[in-house]
């Protein structure tokens, strides 16, 4: 046999040999894995942690007395629930600014940075922390320099009316803060907070799903599915669940 061909076959069975023992060994760990016990731990999930109310972690004092004015105006209290600040919508925002959202550590952040499309939100450099930041104090310093006041001295009406004129992008911001923008941010996470799981700092009393009819996490809920137009008869749950679930040890 030729010397070149003898190598080119110990070459081959050399490598099918290398593929069968990776097969091989791959398949009798994972068969170790599965074989005799579960894949998992039982009550082993990672559920969310139960936001701690009280204090601030991201914003000062005067930034979330500004963010619970705001909340205030684009959830105020009526007869169907309370406002945005006793939900704790402005809580919610501060503890997301402090976690993945507000560094966007989870999102693309690089360059080059150009104008979106209105269906694909915002494509700047800053993170929403950043966004706060500097949107915040450019509120603060537009208004006493206009008014000679801060957001929260205004009268309600006059709160609503600079809201909408943010929200039309009729307010000239300083520092580039586009306003349309910014308060499209705050309108978002004001919801988020609003309507959101009790679990991340908002929806007190799961406020908003008790005027939704939201059963929340409950498990099953099958039986009032076809139920068209019949409010659901039990109370919403949190993802925390509910006292009458906790098993009781002897």
């Amino acid at each position: 046999m030729d010397h070149r061909n003898t190598v080119r076959l110990s070459r081959r069975l050399f490598l099918s040999s290398a593929a069968m023992f990776t097969v091989t060994a791959t398949s009798a760990g994972f068969a170790r894995s599965l074989s005799g016990s579960l894949p998992w731990a039982p009550l082993s999930s990672d559920p969310p942690m139960q936001v701690v109310s009280g204090g601030w972690q991201f914003f000062t004092p005067q930034e979330a007395a500004l963010v619970e004015a705001i909340v205030d105006r684009i959830i105020p209290a009526d007869d169907l629930s309370m406002g945005g600040k006793e939900a704790g919508c402005a809580v919610y925002i501060d503890r997301q600014l402090t976690g993945a959202f507000g560094t966007s550590s989870r999102l693309y952040t690089k360059g080059p940075f150009l104008p979106g499309l209105p269906t694909q939100g915002y494509q700047g450099e800053a993170s929403p922390a950043q966004r706060y930041r500097s949107g915040l104090a450019a509120i603060d310093a537009f208004l006493k320099q206009r008014d000679g006041k801060a957001f929260t001295e205004l009268q309600p009406a006059d709160q609503d009316t600079f809201l909408a004129a943010m929200e039309a992008g009729k307010v000239d911001l300083p520092n580039g803060v586009e306003a349309a923008g910014f308060f499209g941010l705050l309108l978002q996470n004001t919801m988020e907070g609003f309507f959101a799981d009790p679990v991340y700092g908002g929806n007190k009393d799961m406020v908003s799903w008790r005027m939704l009819g939201f059963p929340g996490a409950r498990y099953d809920y099958r039986d009032h599915v076809s139920k068209h137009n019949q409010p659901y008869p039990r109370p919403p749950v949190s993802i925390e669940g509910s006292p009458e679930w906790l098993v009781k040890r002897s």
